[in-house]
């Protein structure tokens, strides 16, 4: 069994306070992509990742977004960012690539899709909104390449992580109101749903959970929206059909209660026979 998580961390130093390397050392993944690390390669907490080795692309912009690929065996190849020449320097992505002992080899990316103010509103934000649709237009065309280039090398392809988008209603709580929200507008969940086919990507949990209610990974800081689960699920596995068809339970590690958060994300952990 290969177990694979993801983690939006909210920041690695203030994660590990309120708890992340207890779940690290409970759920044991082999895989884990983590985003918004926000903190300074030098100032990221020794021992933090226990025994794990790990490949970091901490970005330019400090204290702000950073992402990781832990993993039980050392990656072979690392590569930060995607070939963005304005992207990449923000520590949004990285991809490794894994020779596991007894399994296919395996291709893993971490993403923080950047966000983007709603287009109308007080907070209208259009050059932002706007620089946010060409990040996802040149990161749709690179996981293309990048697809194609794992199954030439005979390679599973995962992307994991952020995307900041709630594909369809089942994926948050209150979407009758959301329609003209960041995270739910009509051209944000036509894109997600353009990475998706039978024979490209495969959301795992959607797949596993095909009638759910979410399961949803993210919940305002706000007080109450975590005891309502009044959350949104836009933390993904998007898996090559050959790794999707191995997925055998997935969901997400909802803590208990809102005391014991270590993020306003909670990790999506898959558990794949591959």
């Amino acid at each position: 069994m290969l177990r694979v998580a993801s983690y939006n961390v909210n920041g690695i130093r203030a994660a590990q306070r309120r708890g992340f390397e207890c779940w690290l050392e409970r759920r044991r993944p082999d895989v884990v992509a983590i985003q918004e690390m926000r903190c300074p390669p030098e100032l990221v907490p020794e021992g933090v990742f226990g025994d794990y080795h790990h490949a970091y692309h901490p970005g330019s912009l400090p204290g702000r977004n950073g992402v990781a690929v832990l993993s039980r065996v050392a990656p072979t190849a690392v590569r930060q960012g995607f070939g963005s020449r304005v992207f990449d320097h923000e520590g949004r992505y990285i991809e490794v690539d894994l020779d596991l002992p007894g399994r296919p080899p395996l291709t893993v990316g971490s993403l923080y899709l950047t966000k983007g103010s709603p287009k109308v509103g007080p907070d209208a934000d259009l050059a932002r909104y706007r620089r946010k649709m060409r990040f996802m237009a040149s990161f749709r065309a690179y996981l293309v390449g990048a697809r194609r280039t794992a199954r030439r090398e005979g390679r599973e392809f995962l992307v994991m992580g952020d995307f900041n988008v709630a594909h369809e209603r089942s994926d948050l709580k209150n979407w009758r109101g959301a329609g003209q929200k960041e995270g739910f507008l009509p051209e944000e969940r036509e894109w997600f749903g353009s990475l998706l086919s039978e024979r490209t990507l495969v959301d795992v949990v959607r797949r596993l959970h095909p009638d759910a209610e979410g399961p949803y990974s993210w919940w305002s800081w706000m007080p109450g929206a975590f005891e309502r689960d009044s959350g949104w699920r836009i933390d993904y596995h998007l898996a090559s059909p050959g790794l999707a068809r191995t997925a055998v339970a997935g969901g997400t590690d909802r803590e208990a209660s809102s005391a014991e958060r270590v993020s306003d994300h909670a990790p999506v952990v898959v558990d794949y026979a591959y």
